[in-house]
């Protein structure tokens, strides 16, 4: 079992504590502090109280994320030192009420498998002389040398279920144990927020004892209108233990369905009275916005003519990561047992580029970043939302899609493929094996689950035997909707050891260690 401390890549920290001592003052902002006022109504300087944060680092490029309190000017230097000695120079956006404040500088031409150290400083439009206390940074990028090995944590599911931000109990406890690892990045699987779960004030816990939490005007409410989806983002930042992780730990980020409601999918008209908006599209659009205003990610950058949330970020010669959206391009949740079904979970068209993305990896390892599991079966009332459709025997509805990749992946000899999940809010392994399994033209993989980062834990889904599926481990409670105050709170690390190759994935829970943990061996198509 590896230590806590993680795996001897120690590097100097003190800018990084600088950054999150900055950031921590966001806490005395007031709660709905979401508005941006002009600049001659504010006698201070700009701040970036909300932080920074870095994403989709690859060998040679990242991007870097702030919120201002005001229209400024956003300014970003890196250096290979925490002094920022030789600092290259990026000037940014203009910061404004058109992304509510937040801004991205896409960094190019970085040297590869360094320590960067980056500060971004923000100055007054009117006069640049104006600038607030920088808030610095600090990523990893990929390494173009094997041997360096490469380390990640992932997990989802964050402030759902009515708990949010427990400032008694320490707040989102979980990145703090996370950032403990030093990973070169953290893979967010889906749920980053919840825009369909407005949080009370207080909660009576089973036991007596009262869940407090940390409240918001936008957080009242179901969200419906672009500023309250934005608010949703907002109050994760709220948390301390959020804002470090993110100036240390760089991220790759990708959504499942509470960014906008619960099990919604593509055409759906709300029955639910919560809304006074009841086209899920319109509420798709508002939020795919604040999800781009609020997290670096490549693809959904301001300017693309049509954003997309997969994509594939490469870390290295050891590790490609393959995002993938379970979400947009779906077709509507059913019995899901038809005999046809070619726009699936994934569309056509995204089916088509992962296929094609696979196909020219060269990278050891193909981690399949999926919103969702694959043989766990999960229902939406009388209807299927996931892959699964509780029948074990031959593909049809969506399974029929999932078949024909696994098919792709067999018969082309791609090797190294792993899915990673979250989702269902505990944590299993679960094997797949074409001869346990109603469709056997695959290879066996492995399907790693885990989660909630912060949120309600729930019992253990049943399996659906048509691909085969072995649960070789979980551990889940006995009830739904356990708070993170009776623990159940998880994440999974996944380390490739630069000699040998080898990938051990680790399932560990907050404040308990690892759990489990298995290691694969590379060049296989199957295992």
């Amino acid at each position: 079992m590896a230590s806590a401390q993680g795996s001897g890549r120690t590097v100097g920290r003190r800018a990084v504590l600088r950054g999150a001592t900055v950031a921590s003052a966001a806490l005395a902002l007031p709660a709905a502090a979401g508005g941006i006022a002009p600049a001659q109504a504010f006698s201070g300087r700009p701040s970036a109280a909300w932080g920074v944060q870095a994403g989709d680092v690859t060998t040679n490029s990242g991007l870097v994320w702030v919120r201002s309190d005001r229209p400024a000017r956003m300014i970003v230097e890196t250096s290979a030192s925490e002094s920022f000695r030789n600092a290259r120079r990026w000037t940014g956006p203009l910061l404004g009420p058109d992304t509510d404040g937040t801004g991205t500088v896409s960094l190019c031409g970085l040297p590869p498998g360094r320590q960067i150290h980056y500060r971004v400083t923000l100055a007054d439009p009117d006069d640049y002389r104006r600038r607030g206390e920088p808030v610095t940074g600090t990523f990893r990028t990929a390494p173009v040398r094997r041997r360096d090995g490469a380390r990640f944590v992932w997990s989802g599911d964050l402030a759902g279920q009515g708990w949010g931000i427990n400032s008694g109990l320490g707040g989102y406890r979980i990145f703090a144990e996370m950032q403990q690892r030093d990973p070169d990045f953290f893979l967010f699987s889906g749920d980053t927020v919840y825009a369909d779960g407005p949080l009370a004030e207080t909660v009576t816990l089973p036991d007596g004892r009262t869940w407090r939490n940390v409240t918001t005007p936008e957080k009242s409410k179901v969200a419906e209108t672009l500023d309250e989806f934005r608010g949703n983002f907002r109050y994760n930042l709220l948390d301390e233990n959020f804002r470090r992780f993110n100036a240390q730990v760089p991220s790759i980020v990708q959504w499942d369905d509470h960014e906008v409601t619960n099990n919604w999918y593509p055409g759906e008209v709300l029955a639910d009275p919560r809304y006074t908006e009841t086209s899920v599209d319109v509420l798709v659009s508002r939020a795919r916005r604040a999800f781009s205003e609020y997290y670096p990610v490549s693809t959904l950058r301001p300017g693309r003519k049509q954003g997309r949330m997969y994509r594939v970020v490469r870390h290295g010669p050891l590790l490609d990561v393959f995002v993938i959206d379970m979400r947009t391009y779906r077709n509507a949740n059913s019995a899901n047992r038809q005999t046809e079904d070619p726009q699936g979970i994934l569309g056509e068209e995204q089916l088509r580029w992962l296929k094609h993305e696979l196909a020219r990896s060269r990278a050891v390892w193909k981690v399949i970043a999926s919103d969702m599991p694959l043989g766990l079966v999960v229902g939406d009332g009388a209807n299927y939302e996931a892959v699964a459709n509780a029948d074990p025997g031959a593909p049809l509805g969506r399974e029929l899609q999932i078949a024909e990749l696994l098919r792709f992946i067999k018969h082309r000899r791609i090797t190294g493929t792993v899915w990673l999940t979250a989702d269902v809010h505990y944590t299993s392994a679960q094997h797949y094996q074409p001869s346990r399994a109603a469709f056997g033209d695959f290879e066996p993989f492995w399907e790693f689950v885990t989660g909630p980062l912060n949120a309600g834990s729930f019992p253990a889904n049943a399996l659906d035997g048509t691909f085969g599926p072995e649960r070789v481990f979980v551990k889940a409670p006995d009830r739904a909707n356990v708070s993170p105050a009776e623990g159940f709170q998880f994440f999974g690390e996944a380390e490739i050891d630069g000699d040998s190759g080898e990938l051990t994935v680790s399932l560990r829970e907050l404040g308990g260690g690892v759990l489990f943990s298995r290691t694969l061996q590379p060049g296989r198509v199957g295992q």
